[in-house]
């Protein structure tokens, strides 16, 4: 732990987030470039570390806390708890990551009932005083003590309407004096003591419990959700209130240099005249748009405008910014890296880019492959029949289907049990994070484009409409109601937080797609990743389809899928029940004929590139009907009595194969390459089909690279009984069509570990190795996958055994490993040795970086997934991604 505890702003610098949390670097780089920033000081995110061991390290810093005060005093002639000048401060959270929202603020620190009459005969405003009184009797009573913020609300409220005004700024000071005393009443009824009226008290609690809030549920929830480690910690900031709450001549507001939801370069955001802070935040209040500003402060909005200009040019990213103006002065009280849409975060990379401000590479790294996930989400149909149940504002773009819910943990509850959902909200607050994770998308009916609702879904890449003011939603009723109709929970609706609308029912979607600017980022991200990324497709359009999204390849065509037609069906059964060589042979050459047309679609499809064509994997009585269905129809057939005894006999038949091919573990049994040993017909077959596929179409003067992957292999004798079959079709093939391939590669999926330990004798045989990373999580570490998913996987979660499923992302640890060591050995034996991986974790991007750092040559995913594998590749290959 270093020997610095606090820092004035002015001692730090934007390159010292670890230490100082992103909102105290901030503060302090802005402090260096002479930016109006009210002074204040930070303590180190080490501290906070420190305090969740043992709280007594705030002993230990707190001459330097009340050294910093004091320097806050001579800087602004206020003094702390005094009478006569009171110096009031903000205490707020700031991570070396941004999490909006999640951890705990207090504003107007230093208010008691002496220092309020000193900040009414100062600021010559008592009805000032006593709202910012209020406010903080408010925040520090739920934020340090627990206490209810509803209860306050509810008093907040009747104040409102007994003097029949709509908002808190209309309330009177004399009303808001009584407001004031109902406040000290609940905080006595729900602690048991009175109001403390030491503003040192205060502070210390308050610094403690932003320490503290690190590990509030919503915090710890938001760190899950978006992989933030645990052991960052936050700093607080310490910081002179700037008050928009002083008058008409004062306000608060939120900005975006651009526009978050669609990246338009321009000022982007929304201000309240006479507020402060959370009001804009909260969504209390609908605020107006920024160029309002322009109308009513013209001085203020071209200074603001140029502040964020400056502040812009300085980071070279998009700012989201918070200010404050008093009594005609402009304050930046904060900047971040704001969130943005996927298309948002698009747009402004590239944009960014042609303008100068950033290279290609920085331009690639801005956009992650969450957001290019995002981007593919659906969008409401645009000729399909709108039934509009309310209009709000369009605040994060796409499409959401699902039921209407109410309530956050509820939302989460739902989703728990396979439901989709809606979330339906007045406004939404940092605690509904776990609900506005599981819900399909959110709506609010108060609250603008920055308030925490809007905030949180773009960052999510959910859809929402908030502030929509038509729409009248009731908690207690749980439901919605809107242009004379009522929507209860459980009901469909569709939003689409696009254009704002909310429609009623289940709107058809349709799948979104590429504009110019994500293809810019496509390219770019090919020329800087060092593997390629290749698509899983059984089928010629899959195959399109993956060239389409750019794949440079098909890493696994699997050939099992292709019998499971229903008009193949019947042969492959054929097959199974054979009882001599000669039936099955029978039953083989008619399959030859439908696979090799399967395997001219690829090829063509494929224009050349490589395509890697797995041999029949899966056991065979997956072909077959099911024990207990043959059972009943045999009895069925047997009441029809005679005439249906050919057919009866089939299916006992059937049934005698169906009890003998019956395994205990089948994943562990006679599959994959076993088929083959024990029935070489019938991969002799399908080498043959693909061998004739290929010299058809090269004889036409196609292009094609087929590459023939053996199942399951673990042994080195496996991979040379398969090779020297291979290479005898090959020359038989070449010989009775009179066409030797050029390109023709054998060998084998790693996907049992004892194929990663001898990969070195695999690789004497074996021209490639790919990684089947489903089947090797599985045996790596003795899962079912499903049984695990289905029975403990979720506990092992919750637990933290796991951080992730490892079935989702790789587990470098084990399973990576073993990837490692066969990538090594394989290398060791021949050089030049492809390798690449055709599990789900193709597409994943943890998995992806993984991939990359160990060297190998490509990965294959679902055509869908490609995007995201491509942008992966490059943020692994540029290290943004680890």
């Amino acid at each position: 732990m270093s020997e610095k505890y606090v820092y004035k702003f002015n001692e730090g610098n934007a390159g010292m987030k670890a230490l100082l949390g992103g909102k105290g670097a901030n503060l302090a780089e802005m402090v260096n470039k002479g930016l109006p920033v009210p002074p204040g000081f930070i303590i180190t995110t080490e501290v906070c570390l420190k305090y969740l061991e043992d709280p007594k390290i705030v002993d230990r810093i707190w001459d330097d806390v009340k050294a910093a005060v004091a320097g806050l005093e001579k800087e602004t002639g206020k003094k702390f708890n005094d009478k006569d000048n009171p110096l009031l401060l903000s205490v707020r959270s700031g991570a070396p990551v941004s999490m909006p929202g999640m951890m705990e603020t207090i504003l107007n620190l230093g208010l008691n009932d002496d220092t309020l009459e000193g900040l009414a005969t100062k600021s010559g405003d008592r009805r000032f005083a006593l709202d910012s009184y209020r406010r903080f009797i408010q925040m520090c009573s739920s934020v340090v003590d627990d206490v209810d913020s509803d209860k306050f609300e509810h008093v907040l409220t009747a104040a409102r309407k007994k003097l029949g005004v709509s908002f808190d700024n209309e309330i009177t000071a004399e009303e808001l004096k009584n407001v004031v005393a109902e406040y000290k009443k609940i905080y006595k009824e729900a602690t048991g003591s009175e109001f403390a009226s030491d503003p040192w008290v205060h502070l210390r609690k308050a610094i403690e419990a932003v320490f503290k809030s690190w590990n509030i549920p919503r915090a710890v929830t938001y760190r899950k959700i978006n992989k933030i480690a645990d052991d960052l910690g936050t700093a607080v900031n310490v910081q002179v209130m700037a008050f928009g709450n002083l008058g008409d001549d004062c306000g608060t507001g939120v900005c975006f240099t651009r526009d978050p939801s669609d990246g338009t370069n321009e000022l982007y955001g929304e201000f309240l005249i006479n507020a402060q802070g959370e009001d804009v935040v909260a969504g209390i209040r609908t605020p107006l748009k920024i160029a309002k500003l322009k109308e009513v402060m013209p001085d203020i909005y071209k200074e603001l405008y140029d502040k964020t200009e400056q502040l812009e040019k300085s980071y070279k990213e998009m700012q989201d910014i918070e200010f404050t103006i008093e009594k005609g002065k402009l304050y930046i009280l904060q900047t971040r890296t704001g969130k943005r849409t996927a298309a948002a975060a698009v747009r402004i990379a590239t944009e960014m880019e042609s303008e100068g401000l950033i290279d290609k590479k920085t331009a690639v790294g801005r956009v992650s492959p969450v957001q290019v996930e995002q981007l593919l989400h659906p969008q409401v149909d645009k000729n399909a029949p709108k039934d509009v149940v309310a209009v709000g504002l369009p605040a994060s773009p796409g499409a959401g289907v699902g039921q209407l819910i109410f309530d956050a943990t509820e939302a989460e509850e739902w989703t728990k049990e396979g439901k989709k959902v809606v979330l339906a909200r007045p406004e939404t607050c940092p605690d509904d994070i776990h609900g506005l994770f599981a819900a399909e998308a959110v709506i609010t009916s108060r609250g603008g484009m920055t308030s925490h609702a809007a905030v949180v879904a773009r960052g999510m890449g959910k859809p929402a409409v908030c502030g929509c003011e038509e729409m009248v939603i009731d908690l207690a009723a749980n439901t919605l109601t809107a242009r004379g109709r009522t929507f209860k929970k459980g009901d469909f609706v569709t939003i689409d937080g696009t254009s704002g609308t909310i429609l009623a029912g289940e709107a058809p979607l349709v799948k979104a797609t590429f504009g110019d600017d994500f293809k810019k980022i496509l390219v770019w991200a090919d020329e800087f990743a060092k593997q390629e990324v290749w698509a899983n497709a059984d089928t010629p359009e899959d195959a399109a389809r993956a060239i389409e999204f750019g794949a440079k390849g098909i890493g696994l065509c699997r050939t099992e899928h292709m019998f499971m037609e229903s008009g193949r069906l019947p042969v492959v059964q054929e097959l199974i029940v054979a009882d001599t060589l000669e039936e099955r042979k029978a039953a083989l050459d008619k399959l030859k004929v439908m696979q090799k047309e399967d395997f001219v679609g690829i090829f063509k499809a494929m224009k050349g590139y490589p395509v890697i064509i797995r041999l029949l994997d899966p056991p065979l009585h997956e072909f077959l009907p099911k024990e207990n269905s043959l059972e009943s129809e045999i009895a069925e057939l047997e009441k029809k009595g005679q005439g249906q005894a050919k057919e009866a006999l089939y299916k006992k038949k059937t049934l005698d194969k169906v009890r003998l091919l019956h395994e205990s573990n089948p994943m562990l049994g006679f599959r994959g390459c076993r088929l083959g040993v024990v029935y070489p017909e019938i991969s002799e077959m399908q080498m043959y089909a693909i061998l004739e596929a290929a010299s058809e179409l090269v004889s036409k003067g196609v292009k094609v690279r087929p590459e023939i992957m053996i199942p399951l292999v673990g042994t080195k004798t496996e991979m040379k009984f398969f090779r020297e079959m291979a290479d005898r079709i090959a020359g038989d093939v070449a010989k009775k069509t009179g066409v030797k391939l050029d390109y023709l590669l054998i060998g084998t999926m790693i996907e049992v570990p004892r194929a990663a330990l001898v990969a070195d004798e695999l690789a004497e045989y074996a021209q490639f190795f790919s990684f089947g990373t489903n089947d090797l999580t599985q045996t790596a570490f003795g899962y079912s996958r499903d049984d695990a998913e289905g029975k403990f996987l979720f506990n092992y979660l919750e637990k933290g055994f796991f951080k992730e499923n490892p079935f989702s992302e790789l587990d470098r640890d084990g399973v990576g490993a073993l990837m490692k060591i066969a990538v090594e050995k394989g290398r060791g034996v021949n050089k030049d040795i492809s390798i690449g991986i055709c599990g789900e974790h193709g597409g994943d991007p943890s998995s992806v970086a993984f991939c990359c750092s160990i060297g190998m040559n490509y990965v294959s995913c679902s055509p869908f997934r490609i995007p995201v594998a491509r942008v992966a590749a490059a943020h692994a290959a540029l290290g943004v991604l680890k």
